[in-house]
């Protein structure tokens, strides 16, 4: 195989894992090695990669910047399906990985590269959410994997590479976490915290502040959606990227959006992973407070029925797969009427819906008020529930017959 890859684009993020492959692909495939960083807002993250690349050893570098379309037709579509991974993880990482795999052959045709490559681990999640989504975009693409060929076992192994090479990482034996950041989230793996036990030290987070050490004073947000997608913050219009990190920074300020979870990967095992998505929980609360308040009930239970498959899918590799594009369609054709404000109250990791508006509001207060009202005929209720209770006292009578207790 070696001797028939000619040309590599690999997926390069300047961290351990792919700056050790780089240059471990020119060593073992002796091929030209493309390096293609992918930027989803890492931020200062992006500062040196070209110079770096290519002393490592590719032949080029390629950068992209992709926050915009990375959250508008990645994230906002699943924030409009409320897709939360066993009921806590926002899906930071795995949603970022099938846009960078589309754009990943997208360069390798542009490059008339024969093959791509990328860092994720024989063990992890990432590895299958690359692949699925190259094979939708090139059926025949040739992708290689070091970690599922060379004889390195861990991390480790990877930072005495680096050190016999001379290759710069920030990675150390006794920092060895894996970090990944986007502008939607910021994931830490490794170390101690493959200690479920263990609490994650305090330095270890990139993206919110201390809850303990947050302002006294609590910060108030307005969030206006259209159709189920944020627009504004405080009545400023913004873009999907802008808007995000705008509220990255609000939330994180004030500790919004830690999680520490142990969650099941699609390989089989068990992992604990601790999360940073300050803007995004702003964004599932407010986005979640007026859907209650515009969604009609039956329509809101089916698409909440939807939610565990469809977080499912986006974890396990499966955005460009045509379950999930059809669940998409009817997602999105329940947010129609998801269009208001919500008012959010940030303090100290807490964050709080504190008010809601929208005019195609189905809250009538009418309807719903304790005081004397003439709308609604309070009687009428005796007949709803003997009707909905027929079928229970019909089988409790049968269990009486039968000497049933």
């Amino acid at each position: 195989m070696a001797k028939s890859v000619k040309k590599i684009v690999l997926a390069y993020s300047g961290g351990l894992d792919t700056s050790v492959i780089l240059r471990w692909l020119k060593e073992n495939y002796e091929a030209e090695v493309i390096a293609f960083c992918a930027d989803l807002g890492q931020g200062e993250e992006m500062g040196g990669l070209d110079e770096k690349a290519k002393k490592t050893g590719a032949s080029k570098y390629v950068q992209r910047d992709l926050r915009e379309e990375f959250a508008k037709d990645f994230v906002f579509p699943m924030l409009r399906a409320n897709a939360v991974y066993e009921g806590l993880y926002m899906l930071g990482t795995s949603i970022a990985r099938p846009i960078i795999a589309k754009h990943l052959v997208d360069i390798a045709k542009k490059e008339g590269a024969d093959s791509i490559s990328h860092g994720a681990t024989g063990k992890g999640n990432d590895q299958v959410r690359f692949e699925l989504t190259a094979y939708h975009f090139e059926p025949s693409i040739n992708i290689i994997v070091p970690w599922r060929e060379w004889d390195l076992k861990g991390r480790s192994d990877l930072i005495a590479y680096c050190k016999k090479f001379k290759i710069p990482v920030t990675a150390t034996l006794d920092k060895p976490y894996s970090t990944d950041r986007n502008l939607f989230h910021c994931s830490h793996e490794g170390g101690i915290l493959e200690d479920p036990w263990a609490e994650c030290p305090e330095h270890v987070y990139l993206m919110t502040r201390d809850p303990a050490k947050a302002p006294e004073r609590a910060r108030y947000v307005e969030v206006d959606f259209e159709g189920g997608n944020p627009v504004a913050v405080d009545g400023k219009r913004m873009s999907p990227a802008t808007l995000i990190a705008h509220l990255n920074k609000v939330a994180g300020e004030h500790g919004v959006g830690r999680l520490d979870m142990v969650e099941d990967r699609f390989v089989g095992m068990k992992v604990r992973g601790v999360y940073e998505t300050p803007g995004g929980t702003v964004l599932h609360a407010a986005h979640r407070a007026l859907e209650t308040l515009t969604m009609d009930r039956e329509v809101l239970i089916t698409r909440d029925t939807l939610i565990p498959r469809y977080a499912q899918l986006i974890y396990n590799g499966f955005w460009f797969a045509p379950e999930r594009l059809a669940m998409q369609a009817l997602v999105d054709e329940a947010q129609k009427d998801v269009t208001g404000t919500v008012r959010v109250k940030l303090h100290k990791g807490n964050c709080l819906v504190v008010g809601r508006k929208s005019d195609r509001s189905l809250f009538d207060p009418k309807l719903a008020t304790f005081e004397a009202e003439s709308v609604y005929k309070q009687n009428d209720a005796e007949g709803f529930i003997k009707l909905h209770a027929l079928r229970l006292r019909v089988g409790v009578n049968r269990d009486r017959k039968l000497g049933r207790k």
